[in-house]
């Protein structure tokens, strides 16, 4: 499949449609997680209070970012032009949806995505979990197959990879997993050349 064919598009939020600005070896020594630890697995397994009390302040410093975010290069003009094509279009995030939503009002792409395709931690398990991009082709009611997971990390791709959609690794200059990219490209202007 030609990725001129695809009509069904997911993409990562930071550091796929955003300049990434989490620093998460910080978040980790403000939250006191292990540096090696992934921070939504960790906090998944601490008790209750404690958890919820971590996540808040997550929510909150991630509030911040989101209210400041920049659009990646090419992002904007990329969405555009797919959702003039009429491609349908969602957003996978390990970030909290109402916080998505915020982000995507900030690079002036709100319009673009429908409200209930834009997917959070909270709305299905974090990636590497492929339950969000399920979810997604079963409320568009299309196989997994025919669609394509757009991210700038190993988890977008292992996620793509386990639902069995196409993937694409943008915003890095090198491909450090080429066994999980079905495309690879430096940045969003030049996956937007691709289509």
């Amino acid at each position: 499949m030609s990725l001129k064919h695809v009509k069904h598009w997911v993409f990562d939020m930071d550091g796929t449609l955003t300049v990434a600005v989490h620093d998460f070896a910080a978040i980790r020594v403000a939250l006191d997680i292990p540096a090696t630890d992934d921070i939504l697995t960790h906090l998944a397994a601490l008790p209750a209070d404690i958890a919820a009390a971590k996540h808040a302040w997550l929510l909150e410093h991630e509030r911040e970012l989101a209210l400041g975010s920049r659009p990646a290069a090419g992002a904007v003009a990329l969405v555009r032009a797919l959702a003039e094509r009429g491609c349908r279009l969602g957003i996978l995030t390990r970030n909290a949806r109402e916080l998505a939503h915020v982000t995507l009002q900030a690079i002036g792409l709100a319009d673009c995505f429908a409200v209930e395709d834009v997917l959070g931690r909270d709305d299905a398990p974090p990636k590497p979990d492929p339950g969000g991009l399920l979810k997604l082709a079963q409320a568009w009611d299309v196989p997994p197959a025919e669609m394509v997971m757009v991210g700038d990390y190993r988890f977008d791709l292992d996620c793509g990879r386990a639902a069995g959609t196409r993937t694409v690794l943008v915003n890095l200059p090198e491909n450090p997993w080429p066994e999980l990219a079905d495309w690879h490209a430096e940045d969003c202007a030049a996956l937007q050349r691709l289509i």
